[in-house]
C-alpha cells in the first residue's frame, strides 16, 4: 500500500481527489476527551506585492521600482483614456453584478434621438391625438443597451425639471395585470419619493384604504407632484403577452383624463411585426411617432476614434488587435460596453508583459536602473532594423556606441520613443482629414475612421483605392470647391511653405479672371467631348478634350501642384508603424492574447488537458512521453481508454482495462480497492463533463457522447 501511494499521487500537492477520499485513520496518542493544543494567533502580514499586482519580468531580475512603474503607467493611461469614455462602474446588491457604463462619447451619439424624444413626450398630450395615448415607436435593433441611456437621461431630465419621470418595465415584471400595474405605481412613486414615499402614500391617505394595484394611488401622486410628463417604458415591448398588453393600454386609455401617461415601446424587430401582434382595436388607441437610435457600430467607431486619434495618445492598439476588435463587432452583436473592456484588456496586457512599458511615463525616476533595460532593448526587432540602416547610411561608430554604452542607448531610446510617438498622431491626424474628405458629396465610396485606420496601421493607406478616389476627385473640383476642400485639411499641410504658395497663386489667378469664375481643370467632365467617325459605313464614338481657354490651362496646372503636394505629404506622414524604432513600447499588436481571451476555446482546453496533461503539469518523471502511465490523472487515464472505444462502452471492459494500467506498474503491490475508488471517481468526472452517459439499452454500458475535434 505505501509502496503504491506514490504512484497514484498524480498531482504535486496531491489536490487531485476532490469526489471521492480514501480514509486513513490517524495513529493519535491522545487519550480521547483531551482537550486540542491551544493555536497561537498569528497577524497576517501583507506584503507590499499585494497593492501592486503586476510580477517581476526580465526573468525575474526587474527590480520593484521598474515594477511598480509599469503598473502605475498603467492605472494613469488607463484612468486618462477612461475619462474620455466617462466609466462609471456600480455594482448592484446580491449575487450579480449590474453593470452602468454612462459615456459621453455615447451620449453624443444618442444625444439627437434623446432631444427628440424629450421634445415628443413635452409638446404632445392625449388631446394632440384625439384621445388616444401618446406613443414613442423607438427601434433599436440589437443595440439594446442604448435604449437604456437614453431612458436614463430622459428620466434625468424630466426628475430635474420637475415635470415627471420615466418608469421603465421589463417583461419579467408584468406576469398579470395586477402585479404590472403594482409594479408601475411603485416605481413611479419610489423615483421621486423613494421608498419612505411610497410606504406612505399607501398608509397615510385619508379615506379607505387602498390595494397597491389602484391606480388612485397614481392619480394621487401625479396631483400632488403636478406631474405632466409621465413615461412609461417597456424596454422589451415584444417580450410582453398581447393579451397583457393589449388590457394595459386599454386601462391606460380610460386614465389619460386623470395620469399624463406617455409609452415609450422599445421595438427590436420592426414596427409592422409589432403593430401584428396586437389587435385594431388596440392599436387604434395609441397615435405617436418613430424614433431610430443609431446602431451600436456607430457607438463603437466613436469611441475607438476618441481612444486611438486623439491629440495627446501615448499608446496605440495595433492592426491585428484593431482587425480582431471589429471582426467581432460584424460577426454578433456586441455592445459597446463589451467593446470597451476588450480595450481594457489589451492595454492591461501590454503593461502587464511588456518590461519597456515603463519608458511611456511622463517622468522616469533619476536613479533607475539601465542595464537589463538596456538588454531589452538590444533584443528588440526593431532595434536591429535601426541599426541595420544606421550602417547603411554610413554610421558605424553610432551602431558600435548603442551595442556597448547603456547611458547613450537608454537616451537615444527615449528621444526615439517620443519621436515615434509623434509619428503615430500624425498617421492619425492624416487619417481624421481623409475621412472628412471622404464626406464630400462628390465621393460617392464612403469608409469609417476604423476602416481608414486598419490600412494605416497596416502601412496600406497612402496606396490604397480610397486615397486614389479622393485624388481623382480634387483634380475634377471646380475652384470654388477647391478652395472649400483646403478648409478640411489639416494645418500640417496648409502651414506648409510650398501649400501656401499654391494657395496665393489661386487667389492671384481667380483676381485675374474674375468673370470667368468658377474654373474648371481639364479633368472636368465639361471638358470633354465626344467625336463621331463614319469608318465603312459604320459609326465610332471616342472621346476627347476640348480646347482649354487659358484660365482654365493655369488654373490645371495649380490642381496638379495641389496633388503633387497632397501625395508627398501622405507618402511621408502614411509610414508603417512596425518601421517605427520602439514600435514595441508605443503599438500593442499581438493578436493572440486578446483573441484567446475573448473567444477561448474551452472544449479544445478540456480535451487537450485529458489527452496530454503533461502539458499543463508539472512531473519529475522520465517517461511522460508514454501515451498511458499511472504518472497522469487517473480522469486523463480512462479518457485516453475511452477514446479508443466505440458508441457504447461495457463498464467491466473499461474497469478492466483501467486497471491493466496500475497493474503493469505496481505488480502484486496493486491494491484494488483504491485503484476502483480512483475508476469511480474518473467516471463520474466524465460524466460530470458531458462525455459519457447512462445507457437504457444495456444497464452494464455506458453511452459515449462525445468525440474528440467534434
Amino acid at each position: 500500500m505505501d509502496a503504491l501511494e506514490p504512484e497514484l499521487d498524480t498531482t504535486p500537492d496531491g489536490l487531485n481527489n476532490q469526489g471521492v477520499y480514501i480514509y486513513h485513520p490517524s495513529k493519535s496518542s491522545k487519550a480521547h476527551g483531551d482537550r486540542p493544543s491551544k493555536r497561537r494567533k498569528v497577524e497576517r502580514v501583507e506584503s507590499d506585492q499585494e497593492s501592486c499586482p503586476f510580477v517581476p519580468l526580465l526573468n525575474g531580475h526587474e527590480d520593484a521600482t521598474s515594477v511598480e512603474l509599469r503598473y502605475r503607467n498603467y492605472e494613469h493611461l488607463w484612468s486618462a483614456q477612461d475619462a474620455k469614455i466617462q466609466v462609471s462602474v456600480v455594482l448592484s446588491m446580491g449575487n450579480w453584478l449590474g453593470l452602468i457604463m454612462l459615456q459621453k462619447i455615447l451620449g453624443d451619439v444618442d444625444s439627437e434621438v434623446l432631444d427628440s424624444v424629450s421634445k415628443f413626450v413635452r409638446e404632445t398630450s392625449p388631446e394632440t391625438y384625439n384621445g388616444c395615448v401618446p406613443a414613442a415607436l423607438v427601434t433599436v435593433g440589437s443595440n439594446v443597451s442604448s435604449l437604456s441611456r437614453l431612458l436614463t437621461r430622459l428620466n434625468d431630465r424630466l426628475t430635474t425639471t420637475g415635470e415627471g419621470g420615466v418608469v421603465v418595465l421589463e417583461s419579467g415584471d408584468a406576469p398579470n395585470l395586477k402585479t404590472t400595474l403594482k409594479n408601475i405605481i411603485r416605481a413611479a412613486i419610489t423615483n421621486t419619493e423613494g421608498n419612505d414615499g411610497y410606504q406612505r402614500s399607501l398608509n397615510d391617505r385619508d379615506g379607505p384604504r387602498l390595494l397597491g394595484y389602484d391606480l388612485d394611488l397614481l392619480s394621487d401622486y401625479v396631483e400632488k407632484k403636478g406631474v405632466s410628463d409621465l413615461v412609461l417604458a417597456l424596454r422589451d415591448s415584444e417580450a410582453f403577452d398581447p393579451s397583457l398588453l393589449t388590457d394595459l393600454i386599454s386601462l391606460l386609455s380610460s386614465w389619460l383624463d386623470r395620469i399624463p401617461f406617455t409609452l415609450l415601446l422599445g421595438i427590436s424587430t420592426s414596427v409592422e411585426l409589432f403593430e401584428g401582434r396586437l389587435p385594431r382595436s388596440t392599436i387604434s388607441l395609441i397615435k405617436g411617432k418613430y424614433f431610430e437610435l443609431h446602431e451600436a457600430s456607430n457607438c463603437v467607431d466613436h469611441m475607438y476614434e476618441a481612444l486611438q486619434a486623439g491629440g495627446d495618445a501615448k499608446f496605440w492598439i495595433g492592426r491585428n488587435i484593431t482587425g480582431t476588435l471589429f471582426e467581432r463587432s460584424s460577426d454578433f452583436f456586441q455592445s459597446p460596453e463589451g467593446f470597451v473592456r476588450m480595450i481594457k484588456y489589451a492595454y492591461m496586457s501590454h503593461f502587464f508583459a511588456n518590461p519597456l512599458s515603463l519608458l511611456l511615463a511622463d517622468e522616469l525616476p533619476a536613479d533607475l536602473p539601465h542595464d537589463k533595460l538596456c538588454e531589452a532593448i538590444r533584443n528588440l526587432p526593431s532595434f536591429r532594423k535601426f541599426c541595420e540602416d544606421l550602417l547603411d547610411s554610413g554610421s558605424p561608430k553610432q551602431v558600435h556606441q548603442l551595442l556597448e554604452d547603456d547611458e547613450f542607448l537608454f537616451h537615444e531610446s527615449l528621444q526615439h520613443l517620443r519621436m515615434g510617438q509623434q509619428r503615430m498622431r500624425d498617421i492619425f491626424q492624416s487619417v481624421k482629414a481623409i475621412h472628412r474628405c471622404l464626406q464630400s458629396p462628390n465621393i460617392s465610396k464612403k469608409s469609417s475612421v476604423s476602416d481608414l485606420s486598419v490600412l494605416a496601421l497596416a502601412g496600406e493607406l497612402s496606396n490604397s483605392s480610397i486615397v486614389e478616389d479622393i485624388f481623382s476627385t480634387v483634380k475634377a473640383l471646380d475652384s470654388d470647391n477647391l478652395q472649400d476642400f483646403f478648409a478640411i485639411l489639416p494645418q500640417s499641410v496648409t502651414g506648409d511653405s510650398k501649400f501656401q504658395e499654391v494657395q496665393d497663386d489661386l487667389s492671384g489667378l481667380l483676381q485675374t479672371y474674375q468673370d470667368a469664375v468658377p474654373l474648371r481643370s481639364e479633368y472636368d467632365h465639361r471638358h470633354s467631348v465626344v467625336k463621331t467617325t463614319v469608318v465603312q459605313q459604320r459609326v465610332k464614338l471616342s472621346k476627347g478634350k476640348a480646347k482649354l481657354p487659358k484660365q482654365d490651362i493655369e488654373y490645371t496646372k495649380i490642381v496638379d501642384r495641389v496633388q503633387s503636394l497632397l501625395e508627398s505629404y501622405l507618402a511621408e506622414i502614411l509610414v508603417k508603424p512596425q518601421d517605427l524604432f520602439l514600435h514595441e513600447v508605443f503599438l500593442f499588436d499581438m493578436r493572440n492574447p486578446l483573441k484567446e481571451t475573448f473567444g477561448p476555446r474551452p472544449r479544445f482546453a478540456v480535451e487537450r488537458a485529458l489527452s496530454n496533461p503533461f502539458d499543463y503539469l508539472i512531473s519529475t518523471s522520465e517517461d511522460t512521453g508514454t501515451r498511458i502511465s499511472t504518472k497522469q490523472p487517473a480522469t486523463a487515464i480512462l479518457y485516453q481508454l475511452y477514446l479508443e472505444s466505440g458508441a457504447l462502452v461495457n463498464v467491466h471492459d473499461l474497469w478492466s482495462a483501467f486497471y491493466a494500467v496500475f497493474e503493469s506498474h505496481g505488480g502484486n503491490n496493486c491494491d484494488e480497492q483504491m485503484v476502483m475508488a480512483l475508476f469511480y471517481r474518473a467516471l463520474s468526472e466524465l460524466k460530470a463533463f458531458g462525455m459519457v452517459k447512462g445507457s437504457r439499452r444495456n444497464i452494464d454500458h455506458v453511452a459515449k457522447s462525445a468525440w474528440i475535434g467534434l
